[in-house]
């Protein structure tokens, strides 16, 4: 009865130990946050269950301008490490990032990291200089990796007990994300010449269109409040009279009534409905990066092949 006894103590005693030593582990995860829905499945794909992530823009909001809450205020204050897109999306002057950034305390290249870093910018109309940077690099999918690479760095500096992990995990998505960049290249090289063209309500796809060799056109040439003007709409229409294109896109973050109008004024159906500055809510389709960039290709291969 004794030895039992003895015997009960000493598994109880481990018991209690593991789940201390559960509890440490548990305590030691770094808290991740991340700017927007995209960069946060991505670091998600790299980081699993081994950190906890927060995202700030809710998804399907526009992460050019937002308003960060209180609970964003209180993790980005709390976090071990913070990424962003940059490329002018979110930071810059008096942008909504900077601020929240510098009232946390946070420092740049200890804390918080962008994970563009390395993509080659494009550049909006009027000139290669500060403030002009095309921030939608994502939609190009080599840039999707480099995203993916930054991130698994940067989680392996600042948490290098978990670097294999990380790297493993790492080259299982890059590998993932190329096999789906071959197939971008090989749908839109299907879409007859005449027809192609990208028409949609920002003009946000210039990374698309220089990886995957398909022009674009658009209303507006970035989310500001200038959006859907009278004279952006006829400027757009005047180009689509001289063209083939079967279809129109709009995204699903933006107001759709000004693609309406040009439908209405050239008689062209809007195709779909794509992603462009975040993924979709979960459970349903483009509720990842991966599956947001699927979603586009099979989309707008579809609406340009009519």
């Amino acid at each position: 009865m004794k030895k039992f006894a003895l015997c009960l103590l000493a598994c109880l005693s481990l018991a209690i130990l593991a789940a201390c030593s559960g509890q440490k582990t548990a305590a030691k995860k770094l808290n991740v946050v991340t700017a927007n829905s995209i960069i946060a499945d991505i670091t998600k794909n790299i980081a699993g269950s081994r950190v906890n992530l927060h995202s700030i823009v809710p998804v399907g909001r526009d992460p050019h301008e937002y308003e960060p809450l209180a609970e964003d205020v209180k993790k980005t204050s709390q976090a071990d490490l913070i990424f962003y897109n940059g490329i002018n999306l979110e930071n810059g002057g008096q942008a909504w990032f900077t601020k929240l950034v510098k009232n946390a305390g946070k420092k740049p290249g200890k804390d918080y990291f962008a994970v563009s870093d390395g993509v080659k910018v494009i550049y909006l109309k009027g000139g290669k200089r500060k403030g002009r940077e095309d921030p939608h690099a994502w939609l190009n999918l080599q840039n999707g990796i480099i995203y993916a690479r930054n991130i698994m760095k940067h989680l392996s500096e600042k948490d290098p007990k978990n670097r294999s992990y990380y790297e493993k995990n790492f080259n299982t998505y890059r590998a993932k994300l190329e096999r789906l960049h071959q197939q971008a290249k090989e749908k839109m090289d299907s879409i007859p010449a005449e027809k192609k063209m990208i028409v949609t309500s920002e003009g946000c796809f210039k990374y698309f269109s220089q990886a995957y060799d398909i022009p674009s056109a658009y209303i507006w040439e970035i989310n500001t409040e200038e959006e859907g003007t009278p004279d952006q709409i006829k400027n757009l229409v005047e180009i689509l009279r001289e063209k083939q294109v079967p279809a129109l896109f709009v995204e699903s973050s933006v107001d759709a009534r000004p693609m309406k109008a040009v439908a209405k004024d050239t008689g062209l159906p809007i195709a779909a409905k794509i992603f462009t500055d975040s993924v979709a809510k979960k459970g349903q389709a483009g509720d990842s990066y991966y599956a947001m960039m699927k979603w586009n290709l099979d989309k707008i291969t579809a609406g340009l092949s009519r």
